[in-house]
């Protein structure tokens, strides 16, 4: 069994938790892309996606899916079926490998149920090995980098990257994830930084992991 795969199996898994007839939201990166393929097979399933970005958008169009502008969603909506960089025992993540964190943020906050979809390499017993993806404003890129080496951390720019809301992606990389809530708080807290790809305040509900033998299901507690 291939990479793809597993993701695909973790994507079909997750039509179980799709209200027929409902609203809901759709994640960025390439296990998504499974989840929309999955949508697809099943015409009429949902009513309308809300995208996490616009190559999301661009993949649920073209797969016949009416997209609603996040602006004009009906919140909260049901679900949110994303994927994830990592993912912790206590169901924590990091994202933003597509640069969407912002948006995928915004969604999984305004879901009652947010669904994560992964393969198995996914799975770390601690936050970290990957970086952590910040968007920040442009012009604010230099100060942003100065605050994560304060904090013990380096940063990479994303060259000629730009965000769906136009700004800058900072990679940071040699954090101390042991407190995850906690260096999401601090990270999120530097002017300059519109959102980092910690998701420990609101982590995933449920996790459908993608593996030789089959889907596991882990389900963690809900967040605010």
């Amino acid at each position: 069994m291939t990479l793809d795969d597993m993701k695909r199996a973790s994507a079909n898994a997750a039509l179980e938790y799709v209200p027929t007839g409902a609203t809901i939201g759709v994640g960025t990166g390439s296990t998504a892309e499974f989840f929309i393929e999955e949508l697809a097979a099943r015409p009429g399933l949902i009513a309308a996606a809300v995208a996490s970005s616009e190559a999301c958008a661009a993949a649920l169009r073209a797969a016949g899916i009416r997209v609603l502008d996040p602006a004009a969603a009906p919140y909260p909506l049901p679900l949110y079926v994303d994927g994830a960089d990592e993912v912790d025992p206590e169901l924590r993540l990091i994202k933003g490998g597509g640069g969407a964190q912002t948006r995928e943020k915004v969604l999984a906050t305004a879901a009652e149920l947010f669904v994560c979809i992964v393969d198995d390499t996914k799975l770390v017993e601690r936050l970290g090995r990957a970086p952590v993806p910040l968007e920040v404003m442009p012009w604010a890129a230099a100060f942003v980098a100065e605050r994560v080496a304060a904090l013990g951390g380096r940063t990479a720019a994303r060259p000629r990257f730009v965000t769906d809301n136009g700004n800058a992606v900072l990679d940071a990389m040699g954090l101390d994830l042991s407190d995850p809530e906690g260096l999401e708080v601090e990270l999120d807290a530097i002017p300059g930084v519109v959102e980092c790809g910690i998701f420990a305040r609101r982590r995933a509900d449920v996790v459908l992991v993608g593996a030789v033998a089959g889907v596991r299901r882990l389900s963690g507690r809900r967040t605010p």
